[in-house]
């Protein structure tokens, strides 16, 4: 059957053969070549969010790095240089090696400030949510405090069905006004459906193992503690009378800051709330 074999011949038959054979390991070969390809891309782009995200992750200013357990009062003053990334930090699984994190005594959902925080679900640092469901995926959205102050964004740029995301990566990019802000995931894994935020939430995540590891996220009381915080934080940098009256302690926050304060330096603010330095 083939020309190296004794005895073969160029008959019509053989040729046909030879032709389908030959066919079949051009696009086996050419399979293998594109699969490597991707891979490698994939990987190369993994590694440039993962170095982009630890560069800008150290520019934060030290108040935008505090350690989750100095935000629910069990260090007096803890800054985090893991990149908030508790999956490994040594002293996190210490600390809650012997805790329940549970909500059994937590009104759901917690209502801080005019700020509605559901508990049903986990939190990143980046101001994004997410909560599974019974198949498994992952929902991911914007919480309260950033909806409100983003409000409707001008433009979206949403990440293709199948692409991947990874932790501390990007998500998906808005632009507001002037601003273009990227989202961070909260988890690694495969877009399988996006959504422009009109429904409540942007992404749908596939997890890529059948273990997901969420230790790096938000909870509970956490959650409160935190958002407190982003809200002090947001009191000091809207310091001005007409402002500080809308966001008064038991006061109603406004649905699009942005679009109700266009003198603020909303590119900075928004640079801080999305951890982007």
């Amino acid at each position: 059957m083939f020309p190296w074999v004794y005895g073969f011949a160029w008959t019509p038959g053989n040729i046909i053969f030879l032709g389908i054979f030959f066919s079949v390991v051009a696009i086996i070969g050419a399979t293998v070549l594109i699969s490597l390809f991707r891979t490698y891309r994939a990987l190369q782009v993994n590694k440039t969010e993962a170095i982009r995200w630890d560069s800008e992750f150290h520019d934060l200013p030290a108040t935008s790095r505090k350690c989750r357990h100095e935000l629910s009062g069990e260090f007096k003053q803890r800054t985090c240089d893991n990149g908030f990334d508790c999956r490994t930090c040594a002293t996190h699984a210490k600390l809650i090696q012997n805790k329940t994190l549970n909500s059994d005594d937590i009104e759901l959902p917690i209502q801080l400030f005019g700020f509605t925080i559901p508990t049903d679900r986990l939190y990143h640092r980046g101001h994004t949510w997410v909560k599974s469901d019974a198949s498994g995926i992952y929902t991911v959205g914007l919480d309260d405090f950033a909806s409100r102050m983003v409000g409707t964004p001008d433009g979206i740029e949403l990440p293709a069905i199948g692409s991947r995301v990874q932790v501390n990566g990007s998500a998906w990019r808005f632009k507001k006004g002037e601003s273009v802000m990227r989202i961070l995931s909260p988890l690694d894994g495969e877009v399988v459906a996006a959504s422009d935020g009109s429904d409540g939430w942007y992404l749908k995540i596939k997890p890529l193992t059948k273990e997901v590891d969420t230790r790096h996220l938000l909870r509970d009381r956490e959650v409160a503690a935190w958002f407190l915080r982003e809200f002090e934080q947001l009191q000091e940098k809207l310091a001005d009378p007409k402002v500080g009256l809308t966001l008064a302690d038991g006061g109603t926050p406004v649905q699009d800051f942005v679009k109700a304060y266009p003198g603020v330096n909303w590119d900075g603010i928004l640079g801080d709330v999305f951890l982007e330095a």
